[in-house]
């Protein structure tokens, strides 16, 4: 068996997140060339440890209760550039070059749905 592979998150990094109740982590992801938001996972700490070690966005599905490989059922993988954390510790940003659509519905990105109304200019 691969040592790795029984690794825990880095205790150093494990020390910097903030997390749910539910243990978990919001990780906006983006297109690294681009800019282009394409969708928002989950991790924990072992989908953050698997996503660090393999280079693949890695999440906890919140509905199945598991672990999944972007890409790994529908062949449109993420491979990961750049993994951040924001200024508070709660939410991570995965820059990644998306291959194939982000969405399960077959858009690019998961924010090609719908926009919204604004009720009238900011101020």
């Amino acid at each position: 068996m691969d040592p790795a592979l029984d690794a825990a998150l880095d205790p150093a990094v494990a020390a910097l997140l903030r997390r749910n109740d539910q243990g978990l982590v919001p990780a906006v992801v983006q297109q690294h060339d681009t800019g282009d938001v394409l969708m928002l996972g989950w991790m924990d700490d072992e989908a953050l440890r698997r996503t660090l070690t393999t280079g693949r966005g890695t999440y906890w599905s919140r509905s199945r209760q598991e672990y999944w490989v972007k890409g790994e059922t529908s062949g449109h993988t993420q491979r990961v550039v750049e993994v951040r954390l924001d200024c508070d510790g709660d939410t991570l940003l995965v820059k990644v070059d998306q291959h194939g659509p982000a969405c399960h519905t077959g858009d690019r990105t998961c924010f090609d749905a719908a926009l919204l109304p604004l009720a009238g200019p900011a101020e």
